[in-house]
């Protein structure tokens, strides 16, 4: 729409406003204009901007940042309540059936003044996290730089931050590590710094840090790693806890002997930097030369008895299968809902004890560091029962889940498992030949073990023979009556016919762990790995449920405050076929109704089990179940000290020909007649 003036004044008026802004107006306004692309120039130099619209395009830009941090610092509130980070609370622990099974984490925080932390302990932490704390604003530009860029690739981003920044962190932000959780710590660090003293906040940072162990603050950091108050510590053990605080993940020695390593160099490395800082003299640094090395990890209290061994259990399964950190759930407030069965667990317990009176270890020398793990795994996975030791507080060690110990003859039903599945190759690139439970092989004791080129020859330059139990020769054998007799013989062949490659992937189908698994050399076959009671256990619910499998676990549910925690739980699947499963399963009522197996008749009709021993009777086994339900027993003989394996021969004053499954049977069959 254009303008019209009306009235002859009017009319000239608007003719002089025109003429002076084409001859006065437009010409100013053309020189506002950016000169760009650049006239007068040619090539790249026409599209290179000049250093003045460089400088204004820069001083622009500032201005702009400067206004928005302005209005970002003006808007920042302080909150005036603290997040969960700053309390502590128990977490507690059900019994599948909903009562209490334990509390943990009793608020192990304790708030001390600064004064009541020595200056060189405080330096410590200074030197290795901020060591011009006391003269930056609060954060520190080049570190929030880097914590920016560590964002990006995904690294740790707490080397970018002040001990103000991670005091905020601490007590008023959530642990998740976002640009918008940066950008609010930074001007909430800049704001507290203004209305705090530097004292104030450090004093803050050291009372609500997380130091491992369970432990916040630095009061029970020292004692959770030096058993003394934190006023108390000296330079050398402060140094050490400033290296606890950078992560103690990895830096606590007690978990590896990589993370004692990585604890020595940060020590050492800290003690210097107190040295470069000058709160340290050289003549003091000279004076710590040996690590000060902390004590062992202190017991919950309320662990007693097997209730410790389920709760680590426990404990461990949430941390491998949800989101919530170590430190998250030292913090505490959750309700974990396990699915330990409180009358199935006092009732293995007591199997255990009444055949451990049999034992007479001041007398015997046989009966001495006698160890039993055992585990009740139901079909589904879940863990119902398990005895772990005598007492966690007095033995942290779980022998019910540990890998420690040879499977021996308990393995071949995986054997036998594999060679109905898969079948077996007896000359190399011919095609599979089946294999049933009639088929007959050499069970005579002392039998050369055989390649499809020959005899396996052993290391020592000796042909590898199959030994049977007590050196008994059977004849030809079918392969049921093999397992139901517990024939060593046929199924170590057996195992060299399938493959021992082949035998394995059965028995990771099966649920053991890569990591527990033998060499793949003939013993293989006679149970060389080294899996848990509780894997055993679990392994052997496909044989009952038609080759369907579940991972065991040993956690239903978890909520905080009422809202449930995303926990991942394991899924079924098909690990044999449901005619080999079957087939297997039969050998195996077979074993308890006219073989080694007997003593599993306690359990009913329909039980089905396998002993297994080893060639140096270092381990007893007795694994079996009946309808839905597998318990794996296990015993063994384990120095303390050197974690060595001994023999079990003359336990509980046995005949030196007594089989090493018979102590495991027992505890197993009092066990079953209890249910």
């Amino acid at each position: 729409m254009r303008i019209r003036p009306s009235g002859p004044r009017a009319a000239a008026a608007f003719g002089r406003i025109r003429r002076w802004a084409r001859g006065r107006a437009r010409p100013r306004l053309v020189q506002l204009r950016p000169d760009y692309p650049r006239r007068g120039r040619r090539g790249l130099r026409r599209w290179l901007p000049s250093w003045r619209q460089l400088l204004t395009t820069a001083l622009l830009g500032a201005a702009a940042l400067t206004g928005t941090a302005a209005w970002m610092y003006a808007h920042t509130v302080i909150p005036s309540d603290l997040n969960a980070f700053a309390t502590q609370q128990n977490n507690v622990y059900f019994w599948a059936d909903g009562t209490e099974l334990a509390r943990t984490g009793l608020v192990n925080r304790q708030e001390i003044p600064l004064t009541e932390v020595p200056e060189p302990v405080r330096w410590a932490v200074l030197s290795a996290e901020n060591a011009d704390f006391y003269s930056d604003p609060g954060i520190s530009a080049k570190g929030i730089g880097r914590a920016l860029v560590q964002l990006g690739t995904g690294g740790d981003t707490q080397g970018g931050s002040t001990i103000t920044q991670q005091y905020v962190k601490n007590i008023y932000l959530r642990q998740d590590r976002t640009f918008a959780r940066k950008i609010d710590e930074v001007f909430l660090a800049v704001k507290l710094d203004r209305q705090l003293s530097k004292d104030d906040i450090l004093a803050g940072y050291l009372n609500t840090s997380w130091f491992g162990r369970g432990s916040y603050g630095i009061e029970r950091g020292a004692s959770a790693y030096y058993g003394k108050h934190a006023s108390e510590l000296n330079a050398s053990e402060g140094a050490f806890l400033a290296a606890a605080l950078k992560g103690a993940g990895l830096y606590d020695p007690a978990i590896s002997a990589e993370n004692h390593r990585r604890a020595v160099e940060r020590w050492s490395w800290t003690l210097d930097r107190m040295v470069e800082t000058g709160h340290l003299s050289a003549e003091e640094r000279g004076r710590y030369t040996e690590f000060p090395e902390p004590q062992s990890p202190p017991k919950p209290t309320g662990l007693s008895g097997q209730t410790g061994y389920l709760v680590e259990l426990a404990r461990a399964y949430v941390e491998s299968n949800s989101d919530l950190t170590a430190a998250q759930l030292d913090l505490g407030g959750h309700q974990i809902h396990t699915t330990f069965e409180r009358s199935r667990t006092a009732a293995l317990g007591r199997a255990v004890e009444q055949e451990g009176r049999r034992l007479d270890a001041e007398h015997r020398p046989a009966d001495k560091d006698v160890r039993v793990g055992a585990a009740s795994v139901a079909s589904d996975g879940r863990i119902l029962a398990l005895y772990g030791g005598p007492d966690y507080l007095k033995q942290g060690f779980n022998n019910a889940n540990t890998s420690n110990v040879p499977a021996g003859s308990a393995f071949t039903p995986f054997v036998y498992a594999a060679g109905l599945d898969h079948g077996v190759q007896l000359r190399r690139g011919a095609a599979r030949v089946p294999v049933s439970p009639t088929t007959s092989y050499d069970g005579n004791d002392g039998i050369s073990v055989m390649t499809p080129e020959g005899p396996y020859w052993g290391r020592n330059g000796r042909i590898v023979t199959a030994v049977n139990d007590g050196r008994r020769s059977y004849g030809k054998i079918g392969l049921r009556t093999a397992v139901e007799q517990s024939v060593n013989g046929p199924l170590t062949q057996l195992g060299m016919d399938v493959g021992l490659d082949v035998v394995r992937r059965t028995a990771l189908d099966l649920g053991l762990l890569p990591a527990s698994l033998g060499e793949a050399v003939p013993a293989f076959a006679l149970g060389n790995s080294r899996p848990s009671a509780i894997r055993m256990a679990a392994a052997y619910t496909a044989f009952a449920d038609d080759g369907r499998r579940t991972d065991p676990y040993s956690v239903t549910r978890v909520t905080r405050g009422g809202a449930p925690v995303k926990l991942r739980l394991p899924a079924s699947a098909q690990a044999l076929r449901p005619e080999v499963a079957r087939q297997v399963d039969e050998a195996l009522e077979g074993a308890v109704k006219g073989g080694t197996a007997g003593a599993a008749r306690a359990a009913g009709p329909q039980a089905a089990a396998k002993t297994g021993t080893t060639p140096d009777r270092t381990a007893g086994w007795f694994v079996g179940y009946s309808g839905r339900v597998s318990t794996a027993v296990a015993v063994f003989r384990m120095d303390p000290k050197t974690m060595e394996l001994s023999p079990l021969e003359g336990l509980a004053g046995a005949e030196p020909a007594t089989p090493d499954w018979s102590y495991p049977a027992e505890i197993w069959k009092t066990y079953a007649a209890s249910r």
